[in-house]
């Protein structure tokens, strides 16, 4: 019998779980699509998108709808058009041509099943050429009608969509600057050629930024090219029309994309620091472009250190590789390291951002050229440091004199058993009632010798035209322990590279020879350290015995970072560590110094407080002592009192006597002492 009930509890327990298993998966069951999905359509025409909805078999009663399009190539012109499955809109569509964004929300009673509802139909209109996306936004919702808004929503398929001009109904345009309609180029100068035969007269044409656009009736001439320099960056389209037998014919229409803007600068970030232990760092970088949109990524690792040469490290100086952020670098050896990565659009603009990297052992990673590293980003500038660790080493100095000179004080005065103030005016005073009353007691006062000063407490602180070479790389900041470097492209490949550099300071020029490969690309990296200064860079292409003309001049600094001795050369790194190992010693020493002085001085005035409570004690006794003495002699005079009539000189004595019996009681006080044990 158990064994049927553990049976029957199983059985329906599975089936729970089958049941809320079902009901999880059916939860997320509906479907939104755009239909079409894909097309091509002709600038300045209009094509009709359609969202459909399929709830797979559930009864949902809430559609809401937010898509993202490419304002630069579509305008929305009628946000709804035809049927809709949606019963009540509770908010109405809204839309914006200028970020690309459609929303609408509406409510369905009682609910609705169905495999292919239609929710709306969007009209849009091709503003470019090119290529654009109508999709659904992560924030797009189906709702069941299950009384809890539980969204249903599982799956969208968005559409893709091209735009190409209206085929030609005039003469057929080339380009040889601007082959292809939908590629962009970096070339601002565009000349265009068309076709035509002796039967045409005249032609007329105009280039604009309307993709549609006729020409006017005004002939432009007969000839069959035409060139546009110095354009701005964006779309043209170059409209033109024939006239044949007294007859203007059907208009061409040819569109021109420039972009000779290179990407946005960007940041490159070096994980976990640019300067590091770490010899396999990660590079992370990223960067945008307006026009014809970023297309990839290069990056180059320049060794700077003298020991580097072309194939340490496992890197190569003269390429740059295609990377994508992040970039895991290969392991480097100690040292400086520039680098560079290379963004590229789409229309091969490309620029160069550079960030300096040093590999350094443990020792070495808080300290730099600059300073102090203090967390991630402050530094300490060394001026700064240097001024601090004076302050400190003066402030150590001085209270280690003082330490020292209290010290020496308390051996002086412990030698020459010199008493406090105190302890002297009491004595004093002693002595001169013991002149009066009998020397006995005076011995035993000697036995106060080894008195102290206490000391005031202190706190350490302490012919042919040759183009000329570009120079698009080169090493704009470095210094004299760091090797330059330059690169970049000359007009055609394999061609002679004439680099000069100049030191502005004395005037001395020196020149290297270097070719650029296939596709045209040079480097140059120097075999030795430049001084410190300011500096020009140029370069000449050559070809045979041809010279092109000099390139622009790019300036650079090589600011001084180390100390040259002769053949010798030692880097401020190292001399500030030097000095820094040098300081803490010292440093050190002069805490320990203090503490030594301050420890030795502190135990001798412990016992100082000692013994001078001894001394104090030991004149109190010699005054009870003293008052013992007056009392003999005060009685003696009361017993001749009894005997016979005192005589005036007694009397004077006898008050006399009572007046330094007060007086000594003021030392005494109410404590009653041992006279036996002075004595």
């Amino acid at each position: 019998m158990k064994k049927i009930k553990y049976a029957k509890i199983s059985l329906l327990f599975f089936c729970s779980l089958l049941f809320f298993g079902l009901s999880y998966f059916s939860v997320k069951a509906a479907n939104l699509s755009v239909s079409p999905t894909a097309g091509t359509f002709t600038v300045g025409s209009t094509f009709d998108v359609s969202v459909y909805l399929d709830t797979q078999g559930e009864s949902v009663n809430t559609v809401r709808l937010s898509m993202n399009f490419a304002p630069d190539k579509l305008q929305l012109s009628s946000p709804t058009a035809g049927k809709s499955i949606i019963g009540i809109w509770t908010s109405t569509p809204k839309f914006n041509n200028q970020t690309g964004t459609l929303t609408l929300e509406g409510g369905i009673p009682n609910g609705i099943n169905v495999s292919q509802g239609l929710i709306a139909t969007f009209t849009f209109r091709v503003k470019a050429v090119g290529s654009a996306i109508f999709k659904f936004s992560d924030d797009s919702r189906v709702l069941l009608n299950d009384g809890k808004g539980t969204d249903a929503l599982s799956n969208t398929t968005n559409g893709i969509y091209k735009f190409i001009l209206p085929p030609p109904l005039g003469p057929i345009v080339v380009s040889e600057t601007h082959p292809e309609q939908s590629i962009w180029y970096p070339n601002s100068s565009v000349i265009l050629n068309w076709e035509g035969d002796e039967s045409i007269s005249e032609y007329s044409y105009v280039l604009n930024k309307e993709p549609v656009d006729l020409p006017d009736d005004i002939s432009d001439g007969n000839k069959r090219s035409v060139s546009y320099k110095n354009l701005s960056d964006g779309t043209y389209y170059f409209h033109i029309k024939s006239l044949k037998e007294g007859s203007w014919g059907g208009t061409t229409h040819f569109a021109v994309n420039v972009d000779t803007t290179p990407p946005a600068s960007f940041p490159i970030d070096i994980i976990p620091s640019a300067r590091t232990t770490r010899q396999q760092p990660i590079v992370q970088f990223s960067s945008s472009d307006s026009l014809s949109g970023l297309d990839h990524f290069e990056i180059k690792i320049i060794p700077l250190s003298v020991q580097k040469t072309s194939t340490s490290s496992g890197i190569s100086q003269s390429l740059f590789i295609e990377s994508e952020s992040p970039y895991i670098l290969p392991v480097l050896d100690y040292g400086s390291y520039d680098v560079i990565v290379r963004a590229y659009d789409k229309a091969g603009n490309h620029i160069d951002i550079t960030k300096k990297l040093s590999i350094v052992h443990f020792a070495f990673e808080f300290l730099g050229t600059d300073g102090i590293r203090v967390g991630n980003v402050t530094v300490l500038p060394w001026i700064w440091f240097f001024v601090l660790m004076g302050i400190l080493l003066i402030l150590l100095i001085y209270f280690a004199r003082r330490v020292v000179l209290w010290h020496h004080s308390v051996d002086y005065k412990k030698s020459q058993k010199e008493l406090s103030p105190e302890v002297k005016n009491q004595l004093e005073e002693l002595k001169q009632y013991r002149s009066k009353y009998g020397p006995k007691i005076m011995g035993i006062i000697l036995v106060l010798g080894f008195l102290i000063n206490l000391p005031s407490y202190v706190l350490a602180q302490q012919k042919i035209e040759i183009t000329p070479p570009l120079i698009s790389t080169f090493s704009r900041n470095i210094s004299n322990e760091e090797i330059f470097y330059a690169g970049g492209k000359t007009g055609s490949s394999e061609t002679q590279v004439i680099l000069y550099l100049q030191n502005l300071q004395d005037g001395q020029t020196i020149s290297e020879t270097i070719y650029s490969d296939k596709d045209g690309e040079w480097f140059y990296r120097h075999n030795g350290f430049l001084s410190n200064g300011n500096y020009i860079l140029w370069a000449q292409a050559k070809i045979g015995q041809e010279l092109s003309p000099p390139s622009p001049q790019v300036e650079m600094f090589v600011q001084s970072t180390a100390f040259q001795f002769g053949n010798s050369r030692f880097s401020y790194d190292v001399m500030y560590f030097v000095v820094l190992i040098i300081s803490i010693p010292i440093i050190l020493g002069l805490f320990l110094y203090i503490i030594f002085h301050y420890y030795h001085g502190r135990k001798k005035h412990k016992l100082f407080l000692k013994e001078l409570r001894e001394a104090e004690e030991s004149v109190r006794r010699g005054f009870a002592v003293l008052k013992r003495d007056i009392e003999v002699e005060f009685n003696m005079i009361k017993k001749n009192r009894l005997n016979k009539e005192l005589s005036a000189e007694d009397k004077m004595i006898e008050e006399q006597l009572l007046k330094d019996l007060q007086n000594v009681e003021k030392y005494i006080g109410k404590e009653i002492w041992d006279i036996g044990e002075v004595e």
